[in-house]
């Protein structure tokens, strides 16, 4: 079994509030990188604005677009 394959059935174990959890954790990681670096807060909105609409490009086609 490869490296993706193992990956992916760890990653099928999550629920539901697992998954919540993580997102969690990466919300908190990106205000601890924003304090730490308080010049990021300074960057225009539009630049997050872009940034969050290509992370979730891919899920938004896996949703609503993949059979």
């Amino acid at each position: 079994m490869g490296l993706l394959e193992n990956m992916d059935q760890r990653a099928k174990r999550f629920s539901v509030i697992d998954v919540t959890l993580a997102q969690c954790a990466a919300m908190f990681f990106a205000l601890f990188i924003a304090k730490l670096i308080p010049q990021i807060m300074n960057i225009n909105i539009w630049w997050f604005v872009a940034l969050s609409v290509l992370c979730t490009a891919k899920l938004s086609c896996v949703f609503w677009f993949k059979k």
